[in-house]
C-alpha cells in the first residue's frame, strides 16, 4: 500500500516522530574553538609522564592551531627530549557542562596507536567519580580498537543483551572499585575505529548520546557517517546498532551529571605504563617513562585533526516526556494507531519494554513509518 508524503509527515507529527528532538547547543567551530576550553595545567591525575600546558605556551610551540582548512590541530612536543614532569602537551576541558547530550565528532586524524601514549576523548562530572565518566575514544601504546567505557560509584552496570550492540564486552561493572578500575568497557573490533587504522583511512566520526535511560556510542569510518549526524536535526533513533550501550542495570542519572569535554594526550601512566611490558617493550626495550622522554620523533604523528566537533540538546516534548517517564506510555499509543494506519506489527520480541529499551523501540516504529514510500 501507497501513501502520500503529506500523510506521512503528518503521521510522524502525531506519534512525535517529525518533531526536532534535538537541536544544536554548542558548535565548537574553528573560529572560537580554544576559546571554549580550559587548558589544565595540573598533574596528571592517572600519573602520566606528561607536562600540560597553557595556550599561551602550547600556541608558541606550534601545539595547537587552526589550519587554513579549517580544521583545529592538537598537538604534543615532538622536538625536545622531555624532562621535569614528561612530555610537553596539553589537556582541554570545556567550559560548558552537560547533563544529557548527543554529542558529535568529526575527526580527520587522532594520535593512537604509538608506544608510550595514552590518548583519550571523554567526558567527566565533579568530584569524581561521583558524577560519572564517559570514555568516547580511548587507547594506550599501539592499540588498533578503540575502548569505550563508563566509570561510575557503585551500583551501575551495563546488563543490556549483547546483541543490541557491536562492540565486544569486556566488562558490565561501571564500579570504580572493581576489576581495578576497568569501568563497564566496551572494545570496537573494528580496525578503523583507532589509532593507525583510523588515519588511514581519513579518520571518522564519533557520536555519543545520554539520555535518561541509557549512554551509546556510534561509530562510523570516513564518509560513511548518517546524512543527519551534523545536520540541524540529527535523528539517532535512525542510526543502527551502537558500537557501546550502557543500559539496563543502572540508574543513569544518579550516576552521570555536570560533564565537561576532555581532550587529551598523555603518556605512561597508570595504564599505558602499566601495559608497556607487551609488545612496546620487546620492540624498544626499557621503561615507558624513558623512551617518552628520549624519542621525541616518535611522537610527530601523535595528534588530534578536528573537522567539526558540535553538541545537540533534548527539545520540546520530547525532552518533557523524558524527564516525566512518560515516553513508554506514549510509544505505545504510536504503535497501536500505526498498527492501524500503516500495518505496522510492532517492534520484534527482542525489543520490549520490560528491557527497558526506549530508544530502540522508538527507533524501530520511526524506521517502519519513513519506510512507507509516497
Amino acid at each position: 500500500m501507497y501513501f502520500s508524503t503529506l500523510l506521512i509527515t503528518a503521521a510522524l507529527a502525531r506519534f512525535g516522530l517529525a518533531q526536532r528532538w534535538y537541536t544544536l547547543q554548542d558548535d565548537y567551530s574553528s573560529s572560537n574553538f580554544f576559546n571554549m576550553f580550559n587548558f589544565q595545567t595540573e598533574n596528571d591525575p592517572t600519573g602520566g609522564y606528561v607536562n600540560y600546558v597553557d595556550q599561551g605556551t602550547a600556541q608558541n610551540s606550534g601545539m595547537i592551531s587552526v589550519q587554513s582548512s579549517g580544521q583545529v590541530y592538537i598537538g604534543v612536543d615532538h622536538t625536545n627530549t622531555a624532562s621535569g614532569r614528561g612530555r610537553n602537551s596539553v589537556r582541554l576541558e570545556s567550559k560548558h557542562t552537560y547533563t544529557h547530550a548527543l554529542v558529535v565528532l568529526s575527526l580527520a586524524h587522532m594520535p593512537g596507536g604509538i608506544c608510550g601514549t595514552w590518548p583519550a576523548f571523554w567526558m567527566f562530572g565533579p568530584q569524581w567519580p561521583a558524577s560519572g565518566e564517559i570514555d568516547i575514544i580511548e587507547g594506550v601504546n599501539n592499540a588498533n580498537t578503540n575502548s569505550m567505557t563508563g566509570h561510575t560509584t557503585p551500583g551501575c552496570s551495563a546488563t543490556y543483551p549483547a546483541s543490541a550492540f557491536t562492540g565486544a564486552e569486556l566488562s558490565s561493572n561501571c564500579d570504580t572499585a572493581v576489576n581495578n578500575n576497568q569501568g563497564c568497557s566496551t572494545v570496537d573490533p573494528d580496525s578503523r575505529s583507532y589509532g593507525a587504522g583510523f588515519n588511514a583511512q581519513g579518520g571518522g566520526v564519533y557520536a555519543m548520546e545520554w539520555t535518561t535511560y541509557y549512554i551509546q556510542v556510534f561509530f562510523w569510518p570516513a564518509g560513511a557517517a548518517p546524512a543527519d549526524a551534523f545536520s540541524d536535526n540529527p535523528e539517532p533513533w535512525t542510526w543502527g546498532e551502537p558500537a557501546f550501550l550502557l543500559q539496563g542495570g543502572c540508574d543513569i542519572d544518579a550516576h552521570f551529571a555536570n560533564h565537561q569535554i576532555v581532550f587529551d594526550n598523555t603518556f605512561c601512566g597508570s595504564w599505558a605504563g602499566a601495559a608497556w611490558g607487551g609488545s612496546c617493550a620487546a620492540q624498544y626495550g626499557g621503561s615507558c617513562n624513558a623512551f617518552v622522554q628520549e624519542n621525541p620523533g616518535a611522537f610527530a604523528d601523535s595528534y588530534w585533526l578536528v573537522n567539526s566537533l558540535k553538541v545537540y540538546s533534548m527539545q520540546g516534548s520530547f525532552k518533557r516526556d523524558v524527564d516525566k517517564g512518560g515516553l513508554e506510555g506514549r510509544e505505545a499509543a504510536a504503535e497501536a494507531e500505526a498498527e492501524a494506519a500503516f500495518g505496522y506489527q510492532g517492534p520484534p520480541r527482542n525489543i520490549t519494554k520490560e528491557e527497558g529499551a526506549p530508544a530502540r523501540r522508538r527507533r524501530h516504529l520511526g524506521e517502519h513509518l519513513r519506510g512507507v514510500k509516497a
